[in-house]
């Protein structure tokens, strides 16, 4: 081989070891730059988890509900609230009940007309004192949910509209030992009542610890059981509509 071909194959030689190190050096970038963006995925992807599960924290924070009365955890439904006129000196019944509880319903469903007639005429008012002590009966927490979202819509609503969102939780309770309606429903329910701007409120069940010291309140009252009626002071065992008929009557003569 000529020295001029030795030339060209050492100059073609070089040229193609010098390619092959270019084409190392692109690959090696390329695969540093596939490695940094997968990290940033992985990191963006890490905080928006993190974010959401922040947002889903239950509160711990002690917050009164609008409305409700700091020493008996309870508020009235009156003659305004149901459309009606107001009477002078109406009866006070206070009730106080768990949204989860099937007996509270079947009460709702046999005595909730008699009562809101009853608030509507302006002869009683209804103290209203919802509490949670039955999660242990749902599949995914309903008690404390429901009773939660509940005071989210009184808060931001009135009593009136918690009065239409009560009626709906009950209409809709799930069956003991089942999943009740997840948080996104319970929003929904709200909405249907008029009610909107309450979804964080849901999510991190701000009026949890509210609910927790009404149920301490209502243990240290002497609670056993929902639904619990109490009226001038006495419970009403068995409250049928006949039995809170006549102790109302007695509570006008007392």
């Amino acid at each position: 081989m000529s020295n001029e071909r030795q030339q060209r194959a050492a100059r073609a030689e070089q040229m193609r070891k010098e390619r092959e190190k270019a084409d190392r050096k692109q690959r090696n970038l390329i695969t540093v730059g596939i490695v940094v963006v997968v990290v940033a995925l992985i990191a963006v992807a890490g905080f928006a988890v993190k974010s959401a599960q922040d947002g889903n924290t239950d509160s711990t924070k002690l917050v009164y509900p609008a409305h409700t009365d700091k020493k008996t955890f309870g508020f009235d439904y009156t003659a305004a609230d149901a459309g009606g006129k107001a009477g002078t000196d109406p009866v006070k019944v206070v009730l106080t009940e768990d949204f989860q509880c099937p007996v509270c319903k079947a009460f709702e469903e046999q005595t909730g007309a008699f009562l809101n007639d009853l608030v509507k005429k302006g002869e009683i008012t209804i103290d209203y004192r919802p509490i949670s002590f039955l999660d242990r009966s749902s599949a995914n927490e309903y008690s404390s949910r429901a009773a939660n979202a509940a005071m989210c819509v009184l808060n931001e609503g009135g009593v009136e509209d918690y009065k239409k969102f009560h009626d709906l939780l009950y209409a809709n309770q799930p069956a003991e030992q089942t999943a009740g309606p997840e948080d996104a429903e319970l929003i929904s329910d709200a909405k249907q009542v008029g009610v909107t701007g309450i979804d964080s409120c849901v999510r991190k069940k701000v009026y949890g610890p509210w609910l927790d010291k009404a149920l301490e309140k209502a243990q240290s009252d002497g609670f056993q059981g929902t639904p619990w009626v109490r009226i001038d002071g006495k419970d009403v065992k068995s409250p049928t509509a006949d039995a809170i008929q006549k102790a109302i009557d007695a509570a006008k003569k007392s």
